[in-house]
């Protein structure tokens, strides 16, 4: 049987990498340790609850016991402020090595396996999102941006790099890459430059796995396609005529044979839609003697009515066939779930990515962003190899009424552990049973 991944198991992960975090303190004022603020900040993300750490300093107050103490294993809860000083110094690429520790936990479960979808490869989603902007605060990592009126926009933006599945709701965190000034360049970061860094630095060991790289139209640019290839990775991306004036001008709309194939199929709500493919292989990507060779697909939906419900256009390095276009076009429409399962969940379903909770002078923006992402990680890895989890999250199939459960619980009573918590739920709600009869 396959060993389940326990939240004790992921809090191990984190505590070990916690260890080797620096501490740049001097003297003696040392009275709350580095590991206890980077725990104290991660359980405010894992929990959804910006007063987790408020409440266990009333309920230690009074009875002696705190749930960060028994969840988390913070030894004595630092204030906010503590928290922020100590962890401006800690540059988030400290903890990239805990979602090592997990995707390889995941991997060893065989739950990644369940990933893999067109040409049996993994699809990895490539996206930038913006998590903070302010026209006052900023840090030397900002991105600005001058306004006529001689205002200034400071922000914070990163790739948030995912695997997913064009079947399931749930996507696998990576790493991510941020946005910032980098050193020795006059120019502000950009996203693709952002994305090709993390191609060949943190993403590469991804490449010997069999992914895919999905991105949207930005990506389909012949540098990124060809730091994809170079660093073993395959590519589906967003092919748009407006930005790609030559490959169609060219080929698309020249008139010449491109290959075509219609489906019927029923939707979603029963009525019958019409899939139109066209693909054609193997025609530069761009104007030049050097241009990259890509094989180009689009799809278009057609409803019962006759009109076109849906329409997109990708560029790929996989031969595009009858046999397989379809399979290639729903992985390449499976980019979206980078913006919807991921960014979006973490912006607007309680994880509040976009508040401000610390921005410091250094790291802490950017560290404080990879925590809220590791915190979205353990609650989706649990769902799918915690098979307690698993039951109490499908009792509780809204995100915000688990939360809000687990926050009433942790604010008035205290439990010795996380599996404590987590059995006195599912016996409250009855489940008991299922749990049992559960393999």
């Amino acid at each position: 049987m396959v060993k389940e991944v326990k939240f004790a198991d992921l809090t191990n992960f984190y505590r070990k990498v916690l260890e080797h975090l620096p501490d740049k303190r001097t003297g003696n004022n040392k009275s709350y340790s580095i590991m206890d603020a980077a725990l104290g900040a991660f359980s405010v993300f894992f929990m959804q609850s910006p007063s987790f750490l408020a409440h266990q300093r009333e309920m230690e107050a009074g009875s002696q016991c705190n749930n960060a103490c028994s969840l988390f294993k913070i030894d004595k809860i630092p204030s906010d402020n503590h928290i922020r000083d100590l962890l401006d110094e800690v540059s988030p690429a400290a903890i990239f090595p805990v979602f090592d520790c997990i995707f390889n936990a995941f991997q060893k479960t065989k739950h990644l396996e369940k990933f893999r979808f067109f040409k049996n490869q993994l699809l990895l989603l490539l996206d930038g999102t913006e998590y903070f902007s302010s026209n006052n605060i900023h840090c030397d990592k900002c991105s600005t941006k001058a306004h006529k009126n001689g205002d200034i926009t400071y922000s914070h933006s990163a790739i948030t790099p995912v695997i997913a599945h064009p079947n399931y709701r749930r996507v696998i965190s990576l790493p991510p890459e941020f946005i910032t000034p980098q050193d020795g360049h006059e120019k502000q970061d950009c996203e693709n430059a952002a994305a090709k860094r993390w191609l060949c630095g943190t993403g590469a060991k991804y490449a010997e796995l069999g992914v895919t790289i999905l991105g949207d139209d930005l990506y389909s640019r012949q540098p990124i396609c060809e730091t994809t290839l170079k660093q073993g990775f395959n590519f589906i991306f967003v092919c748009k005529p407006d930005s790609h004036k030559s490959l169609y001008k060219d080929y698309i709309d020249s008139g010449i044979k491109i290959e075509s194939l219609e489906v019927k199929r029923r939707n979603s709500k029963g009525k019958k839609d019409t899939m139109l493919y066209r693909f054609i292989n193997n025609i530069p990507l761009r104007d030049g003697d050097d241009a990259l060779k890509v094989n180009w697909c689009e799809v278009a939906i057609i409803n019962d009515a006759g009109k076109a419900t849906y329409r997109n256009s990708f560029i790929t390095n996989h031969v595009v066939t009858e046999e397989n276009i379809a399979d290639m076009v729903l992985a390449g429409r499976t980019r979206w779930k980078v913006e919807n399962e991921n960014n979006n969940t973490l912006k607007t379903k309680g994880y509040h990515l976009e508040h401000n909770f610390g921005h410091g002078k250094k790291h802490l923006s950017s560290l404080l962003m990879t925590l809220n992402l590791l915190a979205f990680l353990f609650h989706t890895v649990l769902e799918f190899t915690d098979k307690k989890y698993r039951i109490l999250r499908e009792d509780m199939p809204r995100r915000v009424t688990f939360f809000d459960h687990i926050r009433s619980l942790t604010c008035y009573l205290f439990f010795k552990s996380w599996d404590d918590l987590i059995d006195f739920m599912i016996e409250k709600r009855k489940l008991t049973s299922l749990v049992h009869n559960t393999s």
